[in-house]
């Protein structure tokens, strides 16, 4: 693995900019943090293509819906607590039930936006766009899955919802890596000891890990579920066969998001033992991310306790 870092929120104005240079017609509508969610750039080079709205989340999405309704190739970012947390009704009934191509970006996301505390860290975002239907729900783990996904989803029929991140982390993927899509996953390294699920910031720490469970003579199978909805089930599945127990990581409440998704598949389709790292039943706080990293242990440590626990109950 790399030791470059770059945020995954970064990648969007690049994204946006390589799609435009590409012939693409994009409109992006920001919401007066086009320095935060990368949109600045973009907006300084092609001031028509970018809409600010001013800080009305459910004004952004209502105006993407209309833009959509017209034909336009829209992305619409912000903070993704509120983002999601403001613009959900408007998400759900103008974008999610008509089925519109919008793509909603939110940005900064996690208890590593650090110091700005408990109102910006978004931990709830993957559970409320997972349980509506038609919406692809997408992680990325470093700036080139996030760029990839993000171009992407520019050609995508349905909403897409893509989480990013403010704290820079590890580059995993080679630079111009573009097989990324909904309902993708990748199986980083191979193991038949204990299947460790992860997306996002975790990715890096489900790696880390696995060297120690190597150590530990327990071959560990790292698989990056970018794809959070829909799952990459026949991976994960043929992982399940291959290993018999199964450890989630996520940057997020243990409600409703990646480790929820991939218990639900293990108790339909192949019952195995399935351990949680994520937040746990509180919101955060404010601090550095690497001490909030540590204080809620969303670590390589905590994975490999996990693991640990779940081998001992795994399906022989």
């Amino acid at each position: 693995m790399k030791t470059n870092m770059r945020s995954t929120r970064d990648a969007y104005g690049q994204a946006l900019l390589e799609l435009t240079g590409a012939g693409a017609e994009i409109i992006a509508v920001d919401g007066d943090i086009g320095s935060a969610t990368g949109a600045a750039r973009f907006a300084s080079e092609h001031p028509g293509r970018c809409l600010n709205v001013g800080m009305a989340e459910q004004n952004m999405i209502l105006t993407a819906a209309g833009l959509a309704l017209e034909g336009e190739n829209v992305y619409v970012a912000s903070y993704g607590s509120f983002l999601v947390g403001r613009g959900y009704e408007q998400i759900r009934s103008a974008v999610a039930i008509p089925g519109l191509p919008v793509k909603i970006v939110g940005s900064c996301c996690g208890v590593t936006v650090g110091e700005d505390g408990a109102s910006h860290q978004m931990l709830e975002d993957l559970a409320l766009m997972r349980v509506l239907p038609g919406m692809s729900v997408l992680a990325p783990a470093d700036y080139t899955s996030a760029l990839a996904l993000l171009k992407g989803a520019a050609s995508s029929r349905g909403p897409v919802y893509i989480r990013l991140g403010r704290a820079p982390s590890p580059d995993i993927y080679e630079e111009g890596d573009r097989d990324f899509a909904p309902g993708g996953g990748r199986i980083l390294r191979e193991g038949s000891g204990v299947t460790l699920c992860c997306c996002g910031i975790m990715v890096s720490e489900a790696l880390s890990a696995a060297k120690v469970l190597s150590s530990q003579n327990i071959s560990a199978e790292v698989i990056d579920c970018y794809s959070v909805s829909p799952l990459p089930s026949q991976m994960i599945l043929d992982s399940f066969h291959r290993t018999g127990c199964c450890v989630t990581a996520e940057e997020h409440f243990s409600r409703g998001g990646l480790g929820e998704a991939v218990a639900a598949l293990a108790g339909e389709s192949y019952p195995i033992p399935v351990k949680q790292v994520a937040v746990f039943d509180r919101f955060g706080q404010s601090g550095s991310p690497a001490e909030l990293q540590e204080y809620y242990g969303l670590t390589a440590s905590q994975i490999v306790s996990a693991a640990m626990q779940s081998w001992v109950m795994r399906r022989r």
